[in-house]
């Protein structure tokens, strides 16, 4: 077999894992683990600032992602507001909203699938141009509207299961002191 085949069959298991794990913590009830939370935040938040940092030269890309977060965020807010949130013998947990989490798992997984695609049924359009590809995928405003409402949901859902399930603890806490 081809290597380049090889590496574009073990991608693709990896891609579709991860959005296997990602959905599927869209549905039922969910452990607070704030450790997994807090590295997700920080690697959501570390690709978002990477991507504002290479979209601040085109002010029609830098407004998609920023409109992007904006969409994400109230997603995430109203995400939070119809989460339900628990303290039990077992610990702290989350009933994420299903609709709203896969809402914005199949937005990005349809842009992704949507450009791999393109780049499959069309791939000589890169070899003319002597580039990559995937060098377009950070130059499509639609695309990086897309990446904004991920990174502004997960941060801000995220941020938001954190302080939600501390203040519930600290409620329960000082409801058995008194």
């Amino acid at each position: 077999m081809d290597l380049k085949v090889i590496t574009l069959f073990l991608l693709s298991i990896v891609v579709v894992w991860t959005i296997y794990r990602r959905a599927r913590r869209n549905f039922g009830r969910q452990p607070v683990n704030a450790r997994r939370l807090q590295v997700r935040i920080g690697v959501f938040a570390v690709l978002g600032a990477l991507v504002l940092f290479g979209s601040v030269a085109d002010m029609a890309l830098l407004g998609a992602l920023i409109g992007g977060i904006a969409c994400g965020a109230t997603l995430a807010y109203f995400g939070l507001q119809h989460a339900k949130f628990e303290v039990t013998a077992q610990g702290r947990f989350y009933t994420p909203h299903t609709y709203i989490g896969l809402f914005v798992t199949a937005l990005f997984v349809s842009r992704v699938a949507f450009r791999f695609l393109t780049v499959y049924l069309n791939p000589y359009t890169a070899s003319q141009s002597n580039q990559s590809p995937f060098d377009a995928y950070p130059k499509s405003p639609l695309t990086l509207a897309i990446f904004g409402v991920l990174i502004g949901y997960y941060v801000l859902f995220n941020i938001g299961v954190l302080r939600k399930s501390r203040d519930l603890v600290l409620s329960a806490t000082d409801a058995s002191n008194s």
